[in-house]
């Protein structure tokens, strides 16, 4: 008989029928940091690392020159000063014009007609006295002009009140322009490229600066505008007197060489169209900022 035999034959059979019910009805002692380790779901802390934290601060070359070329959030500008405001009635003055001259109410459309000349000499005047010049502005502005221009244009060609050689030199160009605006606002618009971001005119990418000739033009084509619908005003005795049907007539030649002249010269010029990069987007919003903190 072997020795494992003996010893449980020395105890007796009711310590054994009781050591055995004790095991099967009590449940096993398990450290409690045994379970913890094996089934805790929360990592323990991890020490600092030196090493990392100098590999994540510093940034590749390619990675630098990659976000330098990510614009900045803030890229816009305020556009709510009162030159711009003054423009924007203009925008809105342009369409009342033409349905005055299509109606023939002349002396009506004269009044409209010389408050948007007044307020384009005002909103220059306060944007270049008070600092308020803006990108948005330099689109605007010529923008109202050439929509008055446009309209007026085409409504007195309807009514005879000017040729439609002339009527067709001044619209081709201004819709050269306005082809040539929409491009180069498209093309220098920081990414991404929405349609909801390029009508955001708060948002400046490109600059444009209007050339002397086209300064002059611009001028002649308000007199010429503003004389054709003046005329029907004036009592016929003084027209005839002061020969104005015939000054009208050279003065459509001369807005017509002007009108041609300006054309061609935003084609042959280098600095009439700026397009703004990122630095000096920024450099203007800060200014324009600070402006309005003094």
């Amino acid at each position: 008989m072997s020795t494992l035999t003996q010893s449980r034959s020395s105890v007796p059979l009711s310590t054994r029928k009781s050591c055995a019910n004790t095991y099967l009805h009590s449940p096993p002692r398990v450290s409690v940091l045994v379970l913890q380790k094996r089934f805790s779901t929360s990592k323990p802390p991890e020490e600092p690392n030196e090493a990392n934290e100098s590999t994540t601060s510093k940034i590749s070359a390619p990675a630098k020159r990659l976000l330098s070329k990510i614009p900045l959030a803030k890229s816009h500008e305020n556009i709510y000063t009162i030159p711009n405001i003054l423009t924007f009635t203009r925008l809105l003055a342009a369409p009342a014009v033409g349905y005055l001259l299509v109606h023939e109410y002349h002396a009506a459309a004269l009044a409209l007609f010389a408050y948007a000349g007044i307020t384009d000499l005002v909103d220059g005047y306060i944007a270049r006295r008070y600092s308020l010049q803006t990108v948005v502005g330099t689109i605007i502005d010529p923008m109202a002009d050439k929509l008055l221009m446009t309209i007026g244009v085409a409504c007195l060609a309807v009514n005879g009140a000017l040729p439609v050689w002339l009527a067709v030199i001044i619209l081709g160009r201004d819709i050269g322009l306005a082809i040539s605006a929409i491009y180069y606002r498209w093309i220098s618009l920081p990414p991404p490229k929405t349609m909801a971001r390029y009508w955001d005119f708060s948002l400046p990418s490109a600059e444009v600066k209007p050339t002397e000739i086209s300064k002059i033009n611009t001028a002649l084509q308000l007199v010429l505008v503003g004389s054709a619908i003046a005329l029907p005003v004036v009592p016929e005795p003084i027209i005839s007197a002061w020969h104005l049907g015939e000054v009208m007539t050279g003065f459509q030649y001369l807005v017509a060489g002007t009108t041609i002249w300006s054309g061609l010269s935003y084609v042959f010029s280098n600095n009439a169209v700026k397009i703004l990069s990122k630095e000096e987007v920024q450099k203007r919003i800060a200014a324009a900022a600070a402006k309005r903190k003094h």
